[in-house]
């Protein structure tokens, strides 16, 4: 049978009795002594500090078994006491916090294996030593990051997993709460990183491969690669002469700030591209030149050479075809807007060339091949330690969307001359009398057959880096190469734009 038990208190007029030492007919009434907890059984005791309140089973005057320790403010432990302790396996609950812990206690404290459920959101399950976490244990917090591992003095210590909300995954090394030691980190995004951490970030010797497949090895300080590529340089001389229709190879270096080569890393992706200089046609509309389709019109690119270029296309005979639109638009950066463009072209036509040699072995070059698909080039290449090389490159014919047009009412009384051009029959670009097609242009200006190959001149190489997602979060700044065509046989240099047209016979070249 239950016994309850209640503290006896003393009463206002006890006390006040007490205090006066008064008379016998003053002396306060008798009161019950203080209840003594239970002895065995089972029983209910208010202690005299009457925050406590214990109700459960007895041995000895002493709580043991089970039982429920209530506190004032509505916290509670239900579960096992030994001794008057709370000692194995129970419940706990702190009103303060709202936090709730079931496991294995040890002298009022969670020890040894037990889950806690934290209000704020998350929990812990696995081991700990006096209420903190310590040994192995699972961790999820309130945002949702779950941890798997060593823990000490309450903190991730140790080998340990991690999943973060973002995705990314940690297998690694852990000292008090951050990564540190050596650890491998699977991104969401597909990258990895292996090697060295200190202060929770990449510091040491390490390896990150890109979900662009891009990988850079060497040391790591901070979180940033110390030999990390910040240029593109392309290497040979200044300004690289080509004989027209004459392929050419361009070598390419990722180069640091102090112009080491950036031999770890591999994988970028260069994509390569070309353009020709481009001129107002004023100054020079007694020359022949290009009147670019609405739809392939671009607004012309900024080189650190002193003048614009607009885009031009490539091709090889290694690749699949292209329609020449498809090579032209190959050409082209995406980040680059577009506009309106004219195109000018001086011509050497002095040398009466009137189908040009594509340069590709094998093929015989005439107009007809204008509307064949042309070979375009595979315009990318993976870097492989700091370095790549684009092999067998050629500037093709201008495109369908260029049209070559000669101006001839300036030059109709200089046939014969070769000043200024030296534009004369049989060459290059036809006179009035015969022009392709058989008819003329009633703005005096003749189209011109197409060519095989690009107009000897003044041209650009680009290289660009078109990584994706950009490595490192960065994009190297394109690298520009000058690029002169010399007409077939001849090492004469193409006129020079901005010197005004050349009163000698020159190869044809981009004019300003």
């Amino acid at each position: 049978m239950e016994e309850r038990f209640a503290v006896a208190t003393e009463t206002r007029s006890g006390k006040m009795a007490a205090a006066g030492g008064g008379s016998p007919s003053c002396s306060p009434p008798l009161q019950d002594p203080p209840r003594r907890p239970p002895r065995d059984g089972r029983g209910v005791y208010v202690y005299p500090n009457p925050f406590f309140r214990y109700d459960g089973e007895w041995s000895g005057g002493r709580m043991h078994g089970q039982g429920k320790l209530l506190f004032k403010d509505g916290s509670y432990y239900e579960g096992e006491f030994v001794d008057g302790e709370i000692t194995g396996e129970g419940c706990r609950l702190w009103a303060s916090s709202g936090d709730t812990y079931s496991g294995q206690f040890v002298l009022g404290e969670p020890q040894g294996y037990g889950l806690m459920k934290y209000k704020a959101g998350g929990h812990y399950e696995g081991e700990l030593t006096h209420g903190l976490r310590e040994g192995h244990g699972h961790l999820v917090d309130q945002d949702g990051q779950a941890y798997w591992g060593s823990f000490h003095n309450n903190k991730r210590h140790g080998q340990g997993h991690m999943v973060f909300r973002n995705g990314d995954k940690y297998e690694g090394d852990w000292v008090r709460d951050q990564r540190q030691g050596h650890g491998v980190l699977f991104r969401a995004d597909g990258s990895t990183y292996k090697g060295q951490w200190h202060g929770d970030v990449f510091s040491g010797l390490g390896q990150l491969t890109h979900c662009s497949g891009a990988v850079y090895r060497g040391m790591w300080i901070n979180g940033r690669p110390v030999a990390q590529a910040k240029k593109i340089v392309i290497l040979g001389p200044e300004v690289m002469d080509v004989a027209q229709g004459s392929s050419f190879t361009v070598s390419v270096q990722l180069q640091q700030d102090s112009g080491e080569v950036a031999e770890g890393e591999d994988g970028r992706v260069l994509k390569i591209s070309a353009g020709v200089r481009y001129v107002q046609l004023p100054a020079y509309s007694e020359v022949s030149f290009f009147n670019v389709d609405k739809d392939d019109r671009g607004t012309p690119i900024q080189t650190p050479f002193g003048f614009d270029c607009v885009a031009y296309p490539l091709w090889s005979p290694k690749s699949g075809g292209q329609e020449p639109r498809a090579a032209l638009e190959s050409t082209r950066d995406p980040r680059l807007p577009t506009g309106g463009l004219e195109l000018a072209l001086a011509s050497d036509t002095a040398r009466g060339q009137r189908a040009i040699p594509s340069g590709l072995a094998g093929e015989t070059s005439s107009p007809a091949s204008w509307g064949r698909e042309p070979h375009c080039p595979e315009d990318c290449r993976r870097v492989e330690q700091g370095r790549a090389q684009f092999s067998d490159v050629r500037l093709g014919p201008p495109p369908p969307g260029y049209s070559p047009v000669l101006f001839l009412d300036n030059l109709r009384e200089e046939t014969d001359s070769r000043s200024r051009g030296g534009l004369g029959p049989g060459r290059m670009m036809p006179d009035r009398r015969d022009p392709p097609g058989g008819s003329s242009r009633p703005d005096g200006a003749a189209s011109a057959e197409p060519a095989a190959a690009a107009f000897p001149g003044e041209y650009v190489v680009m290289i660009c880096d078109v990584t994706d997602p950009p490595f490192l979060s960065h994009t190297l700044p394109t690298a520009f190469k000058h690029l002169r065509v010399l007409g077939k046989g001849t090492d004469q240099r193409p006129h020079v734009a901005g010197e005004g047209p050349d009163p000698q016979p020159r190869t044809a070249t981009p004019c300003t």
